[in-house]
Order: C-alpha cells, then sequence, then structure tokens
C-alpha cells in the first residue's frame, strides 16, 4: 500500500511515516500544503494522512483537488479541532474518514488499512494460489503449511502480484507501489528482490517473467523436484 502523510508538525509526522512503515506500508511525507499538494496530484497514492491546517496550500484545498480529479486515493484528514462541526465539514469537502488530534496510532493504522482497501478494486482478505496463502491482514504467508520468512518488501511484491490475479505487473509499478519517494526509479532493486522472493518460495515456480513486460503469478505446473 502506497500512503502520502502531509502534515506540518514534522516530528509527528515522521512518528506516523515510522508506525505505517513497520506495518509493510510504503510510505512518503511531506510538511507542508504546496509541496503536499504536488505529491498527491502527482503519485497515485492508495491513501493521503492530510492535516488540515497546513502552510502553503490548506488541506481542505488538497482534498477538494483531489477528489476533483477522480482519483481513487481515499484522505484520512487529521485536526487539532475535535468538533462535531469540524468533522462534518471536512467529510462535506470530501474526505473519507476524519481523526482528531491526539489520537491513538493502532486507530491511526486501522483506519488507513481500512481506506486502502477501498481505493482498489476489491481482494479478499486472504490471498491463494497453488498452496501458497497470503493473509493481507496478519501479513504473514505461508506455503504448503510452513511459514515464510519474508521481508517486507518480498511480501509486498507478492501480495502486489497476487492481487493482480494472473495480470501482468511492471517493474515501474511495482517498485511504485511497494516502495516510496525515495527509490530510485532506474535501481535494479525490484530484480534484485524478486530474485530472493522466488528463492523463499521454492518449486514449483509461482511467478513468471514477461520479457519486456513484467510479471505475473501462474499456478504450479507440476509437483516440487
Amino acid at each position: 500500500m502506497r500512503v502520502l502523510v502531509v502534515e506540518d508538525e514534522q516530528h509527528l509526522a515522521d512518528a506516523i511515516v515510522r508506525g505505517l512503515r513497520r506495518q509493510g506500508m510504503a510510505v512518503d511525507v511531506s510538511y507542508d500544503g504546496t509541496q503536499g499538494h504536488e505529491m498527491a496530484m502527482v503519485t497515485r497514492y492508495d491513501v493521503v494522512v492530510l492535516d488540515r491546517d497546513l502552510p502553503g496550500v490548506h488541506g481542505d484545498d488538497i482534498c477538494a483537488d483531489l477528489v476533483a480529479s477522480g482519483a481513487l486515493t481515499r484522505v484520512l484528514m487529521l485536526t487539532a479541532s475535535g468538533s462535531v462541526a469540524d468533522r462534518v465539514e471536512g467529510l462535506q469537502i470530501g474526505a473519507d474518514d476524519y481523526l482528531p488530534k491526539p489520537f491513538a496510532f493502532d486507530e491511526l493504522v486501522a483506519r488507513v488499512q481500512a481506506l486502502g482497501r477501498r481505493a482498489t478494486p476489491a481482494a479478499p482478505p486472504v490471498l491463494t494460489i497453488g498452496d501458497l496463502v497470503l493473509d493481507q491482514a496478519k501479513r504473514v504467508a505461508t506455503r504448503g503449511g510452513q511459514p515464510l520468512d519474508l521481508t517486507r518488501k518480498e511480501f509486498g511484491l507478492l501480495e502486489e502480484l497476487l492481487k493482480a490475479r494472473g495480470a501482468v505487473v511492471s517493474s515501474e509499478e511495482l517498485l511504485e507501489r511497494v516502495w516510496d519517494a525515495n527509490a530510485d526509479p532506474f535501481t535494479t532493486t525490484v530484480r534484485v528482490t524478486m530474485m530472493t522472493l522466488r528463492k523463499k518460495l521454492g518449486d514449483p515456480a509461482l511467478i513468471e517473467t514477461v520479457v519486456g513486460a513484467g510479471y505475473r503469478t501462474r499456478p504450479p505446473q507440476g509437483p516440487p523436484q
């Protein structure tokens, strides 16, 4: 899941980013509304965690522009005011959810995860292919009943491929969905991570390389060697 945090309280923003990354999300951050607006309009995020009172472009304007663009991005709006009137106004602007400060971090994570599921075509919480089972909520994967020791990036690659249900996913798309803005678009990190993921998945192979296009999952072709 790709998330953008736009929050001008830098310590709070950094804490949110660290916490969401620990949940396996690819997270970018902006500390002002002007940069945040640009990032939100250029990159396809699943969720934007958006402070309402921002310097530069106001959070309300960022939210309104995202809604007007037709993007599937979901907006979780944060504010220091917890009044009912403010919550109603934020939702009327187009926010999908509203969380007053201070908040419990576990609640923030749960709301981001819920919004992320709404930002993409519906996929079951547990994804399977052959004897591979990936539980998105618990962040665990098994093959043949045995747990797989996957890094966050390996898990993210596998999750995106399974959600595509056999469709080809390009390296560029995987880089965008699993990594954050700090990733070098010319890096070999997707290929290298895919190599280690395939080794951990074992045989028979579940991931196929489509030359010049990307990767896709395929049902096992035979019993393990």
